[in-house]
């Protein structure tokens, strides 16, 4: 397994302190997924976590915050964006129409 600390300390300004922090208060910041930041983190596109203990792992705010600004920075063009699903490709609606009666309970 190899160290994700000096790729850590390479995205960090130097001499900033740490500012640890968990999962909850990083979801408020980054509205993604889970499984997206895994994603992300596993590709190399965003801050890697570390392991205070061995249950407990943080991400550096600071590093967090950084990667926000060049997000922001540098916005993902049209064309790279990943396309929607193809619609007529459905094999149902997943919504009833407005001809569909409303069911309200079993009727006998």
């Amino acid at each position: 397994m190899s160290d994700p600390a000096p790729a850590a300390q390479a995205n960090a300004q130097p001499n900033s302190p740490i500012r640890p922090i968990r999962r909850a208060e990083l979801r408020k910041l980054v509205p993604l997924a889970d499984s997206t930041i895994y994603d992300l983190e596993q590709r190399g596109d965003f801050p890697r976590r570390f392991a205070l203990t061995r249950r407990c792992v943080v991400w550096d705010r600071g590093e967090v915050e950084i990667w926000l600004a060049k997000r922001k920075a540098n916005p993902i063009a049209e064309g790279e964006r990943t396309p929607g699903p193809d619609v007529r490709l459905r094999r149902s609606r997943p919504v009833a129409g407005p001809s569909a009666p409303a069911r309200r309970g079993r009727t006998t």
